[in-house]
C-alpha cells in the first residue's frame, strides 16, 4: 500500500466517498501555477502545529472541552491533543509565553491552523458543538474545493475548521489550476450534516 493509500480512512479506502485524508497527490489534486524544480514528495503533509501559549487551561477547556480532542501528553508547562489516536495534531506551550498576550496586529506570524475534518458530518459536529458551547465565530465560507468555518481560539490564534469535498468536485480554472471560489455557506445544510441521511 501506497503512502496515499495509508493516508486515507478505512470507509474512504474502499468507497472513494466523502473527502480524502491525506494529499491527494499532484495528478489528482489542483495543478500548480508553478512546479518547483525539485518537487516535494507527494505524500508529504502537515503533521502537527506546535503554538506558544499563555494559560494551557484555557487551552485545554476549547480544544477538549468543545472540539472534543484528546489529550495524549499533559505537563504543567505542555499540552499535546490528537485526534483519531495520532501521536499529536497540535501542541500548545508556554515554556517562553505563560502569562503573555497574542501578537499585535501588524505584526508577521501565523494566520490561522486549518483543521480538517474527514467528513462533512464531523465538521457539522464541530458547528454544533461551537453553537451549544456559544462560542463566537468570526465567519463561514464555502470555497468551493472545501467548506471552512473561521473563528479565534482562546488566546486569538486564528483557526479554519473545513471539510474538503472530493478531489473531483474542486473548483478548478480550464488549466486545472485552484480557483479560489467564495460562496455563501449552506449554515442550514451543515448544521443538519450528520443528524439524517440527507446530509
Amino acid at each position: 500500500m501506497d503512502l496515499k493509500e495509508q493516508t486515507k480512512a478505512p470507509a474512504e479506502t474502499e468507497t472513494r466517498t466523502g473527502s480524502y485524508v491525506g494529499n491527494p497527490g499532484s495528478k489528482a489534486g489542483a495543478a500548480p501555477v508553478e512546479r518547483a524544480p525539485r518537487p516535494i514528495e507527494d505524500g508529504v503533509d502537515i503533521g502537527h502545529v506546535h503554538l506558544r501559549a499563555s494559560d494551557l487551561g484555557k487551552i485545554k477547556d476549547f480544544y477538549v472541552g468543545i472540539l472534543g480532542f484528546d489529550v495524549v501528553v499533559e505537563a504543567p508547562t505542555m499540552l499535546f491533543m490528537s485526534a483519531g489516536g495520532y501521536h499529536h495534531h497540535l501542541g500548545f506551550n508556554t515554556w517562553e509565553s505563560k502569562g503573555g498576550s497574542p501578537p499585535p496586529p501588524g505584526t508577521t506570524g501565523l494566520y490561522h491552523v486549518a483543521i480538517r475534518y474527514p467528513t462533512r458530518a464531523g465538521l457539522g459536529d464541530a458547528l454544533r458543538r461551537l453553537r451549544d458551547a456559544g462560542y463566537a465565530i468570526d465567519g463561514f465560507n464555502d470555497h468551493g474545493t472545501h467548506e471552512a468555518i473561521y473563528l479565534r481560539d482562546p488566546e486569538e490564534n486564528g483557526l479554519e475548521l473545513c471539510w474538503d469535498r472530493p478531489e473531483k468536485e474542486w473548483d478548478r480554472d480550464a488549466n486545472g489550476h485552484y480557483a479560489l471560489g467564495n460562496r455563501r455557506l449552506d449554515l442550514a445544510g451543515l448544521l443538519r450534516a450528520g443528524l439524517d441521511e440527507s446530509s
